[in-house]
């Protein structure tokens, strides 16, 4: 366990740990604003879901 945060500690004092750092932090902003989006857009989602199999026929 110590070598893991050893290891972290290394990446956040370097250059190279901070572009890491940004990259991750971009990555979960993107994450929020994905499931913002699935949330708001949920059901119009899930309406053309449901018309596309229903006019494929594979409706259940």
């Amino acid at each position: 366990m110590q070598a893991v945060i050893n290891f972290l500690r290394g990446l956040f004092s370097k250059e190279e740990g901070q572009t890491l750092a940004e990259y991750a932090l971009i990555l979960v902003l993107i994450a929020i604003a994905v499931i913002a989006a699935v949330t708001l857009l949920g059901g119009q989602i899930e309406a053309v879901f449901n018309a596309i199999t229903a006019a494929l026929g594979i409706g259940g």
